[in-house]
């Protein structure tokens, strides 16, 4: 885990002319907050946010968010995104003591080739995009990378069978799915449901002839 600067402007007057008037600038309004501070409003520039969350810890990245001189040990906890362009529109981030532990969502990486899978007509399912840990800030993996060579057609990996660095504990649930497989319909499975419906229908039209002719013979009884 790499420690990165990242330089913000505080003073930023709230509100939602200002924060377009930011966005124009490419600037982007944020917030830092944390135990035992005041959230301090603030705005960073777009270029200088995508170049520190660059590296492998991408999201959770330990940040020196700098603001007026004063360095504060930060992650960012939320990031809200325009609905249409997907450009970030607003960061939350929060400040972290570097012996406490927190609470983060590390990536999950598939790897590897399930050649077994494959040859059943079947798929992987990733189930988890990110699993949920606790632990310092300095020992967040940066992703946890799951080697899906050896998988069958029965096989499910579960957050159980992630392994866990030293110092880190998962907080999702053991039995979570993290990758299954769904196995896909030939096409031979429909044909041969449509010819079992197929023949049931005449079935059920050579019931209708019969009884037609049993009716056929009741109607010439009676007319005898």
């Amino acid at each position: 885990m790499s420690d990165t600067i990242l330089i913000a402007e505080s003073g930023r007057q709230t509100g939602s002319p200002e924060s377009r008037r930011m966005r124009r600038e490419d600037r982007i309004p944020a917030v830092v907050y944390g135990q035992g501070m005041q959230p301090i409003s603030i705005s960073i520039a777009r270029r200088d946010l995508r170049v520190a969350l660059s590296g492998a810890a991408g999201m959770n990245t330990i940040l020196d968010l700098t603001v007026d001189g004063t360095v504060y040990p930060s992650i960012v906890k939320e990031m809200q995104r325009h609905p249409v362009r997907r450009t970030v529109s607003h960061v939350d981030f929060m400040q972290v003591n570097l012996d406490v532990e927190i609470t983060v969502g590390v990536p999950v990486r598939l790897e590897g080739e399930a050649k077994e899978v494959s040859m059943h007509n079947g798929l992987l399912d990733q189930q988890m995009s990110e699993i949920q840990v606790r632990t310092t800030p300095r020992l967040i993996p940066d992703e946890f990378v799951v080697d899906v060579s050896a998988m069958t057609v029965d096989s499910v990996i579960t957050v159980a069978d992630i392994a866990m660095p030293a110092g880190v504990t998962a907080v999702s649930a053991d039995d979570q799915p993290v990758v299954t497989v769904t196995i896909l319909r030939t096409a031979a499975e429909p044909a041969a449901a449509e010819g079992a419906v197929e023949g049931d229908e005449g079935g059920e039209g050579a019931s209708d002839s019969a009884g037609e002719a049993e009716a056929g013979g009741d109607a010439g009884g009676d007319a005898d």
